[in-house]
């Protein structure tokens, strides 16, 4: 965007000064007549609106139960058979890629599954305008953008404010599970969440958590271990 002058000094203003910095950049993605046709007819059952506000889980869910929310689930495949694999807890995506949304929903309605929602919003004002404080049992956060690029860094999602953030809003002894294949961002995460007094590491100071069986592999990263590519996976327990 081009800088325009101000009426009071004529001098250039950059209108992009203060907006906030988003960790993820709208693609284009095409859309699937399936995808879209889902979108179509179950976004009403099983989407949230932002504009809403904050939401009451026991009334949003048929069950009351433990919140996990993932961040960036992509096209939705891992979450979704979290979802499956445990009717006994309840799960909210959060993605700004409405390919991705359309494919979830669509699963969603073939799985039949009541415990699982989403929002197609930025989950930073997700988290600050709709989830109530003390409501999230596990934080997902599953190979978001690296931006590995050192002027990129700052675009990066886990930063101290976003981890002040889910001090908010993460129940007591709740799980913050973060999952990488971008190794310079493991080791940055890992030293701000060991460096922070609000974290623990479940298996031990400086240490990496084995994949656990309730993280399902994705295709991607399927693909990536074939091609030698490592992943690192990153569990903490909020104090």
């Amino acid at each position: 965007m081009t800088d325009q002058p101000s009426a009071d000094t004529g001098k250039p203003v950059n209108k992009n000064r203060n907006r906030p910095i988003r960790s993820f950049v709208l693609r284009t993605g095409r859309m699937t007549v399936a995808q879209s046709e889902a979108l179509d007819q179950h976004w009403l059952n099983h989407g949230l609106e932002m504009q809403d506000g904050e939401i009451d889980c026991n009334q949003v869910f048929d069950q009351a139960a433990p919140l996990t929310v993932e961040i960036g689930f992509g096209m939705g495949d891992s979450l979704l058979e979290m979802a499956r694999a445990d009717p006994q807890r309840n799960f909210i995506g959060i993605e700004v890629h409405t390919p991705g949304v359309g494919r979830l929903l669509a699963g969603i309605d073939e799985l039949e599954l009541t415990n699982l929602k989403m929002y197609r919003a930025d989950a930073v004002q997700v988290l600050n305008n709709c989830l109530p404080n003390n409501s999230i049992d596990c934080m997902q956060v599953f190979f978001p953008d690296p931006w590995h690029k050192k002027r990129h860094h700052k675009r990066r999602l886990i930063q101290p404010t976003f981890l002040n953030l889910l001090e908010k809003k993460l129940q007591r002894e709740g799980r913050l599970h973060i999952a990488t294949d971008w190794q310079h961002y493991a080791e940055k995460t890992l030293q701000l969440l060991e460096q922070s007094p609000a974290w623990t590491n479940i298996c031990g100071p400086n240490n990496y958590a084995p994949r656990p069986e309730t993280r399902p592999k994705t295709k991607f990263e399927k693909r990536g271990e074939r091609l030698g590519h490592g992943v690192w996976d990153m569990i903490f327990k909020l104090e």
